[in-house]
């Protein structure tokens, strides 16, 4: 797969780019609706992606090598279905072939992420994505 082909799968969610708590002892992960800096909230798309892991620290690059750290993307997103041998939903806009796909679906966090700031206690900020949401993929 070229970059070009691997960079496509991205449909523009945004879930990624929400910062995430996990319970050390448990493993369990907490999504906030807290979006990185970075994160254009009217696109869902980072705003200096080139730039963004000088940007920012902890911004990982998902890259077909690593694969097996991709645990914590949400079940919708195409680089893990397809690492977990399963089909694209009909709602990528590879598949679609529109880029709004993804937001008239429901799936990006387009219309509950705020900016973050200084100063949030991300638990204050923790959301409930049903599992309805993020595995509805028909």
């Amino acid at each position: 797969m070229s970059q070009d082909e691997w960079e496509s799968l991205c449909d523009g969610c945004g879930r990624c780019c929400l910062h995430k708590l996990e319970d050390e002892d448990k493993g369990d992960l907490y999504y906030t609706n807290v979006a990185c800096r970075l994160l254009d909230l009217k696109t869902c798309r980072c705003k200096h992606y080139p730039e963004r892991e000088t940007l920012v620290s902890d911004c990982i690059c998902l890259k077909p090598s690593n694969m097996k750290d991709f645990h914590w993307l949400p079940p919708t997103c195409a680089y893990r279905l397809l690492n977990e041998g399963k089909e694209l939903p009909k709602w990528h806009p590879l598949l679609s072939n529109n880029q709004e796909s993804i937001h008239t679906s429901g799936i990006s966090v387009r219309d509950f992420a705020i900016e973050e700031a200084e100063g949030l206690d991300l638990e204050d900020y923790i959301i409930d994505l049903p599992e309805s949401d993020l595995t509805d993929i028909d």
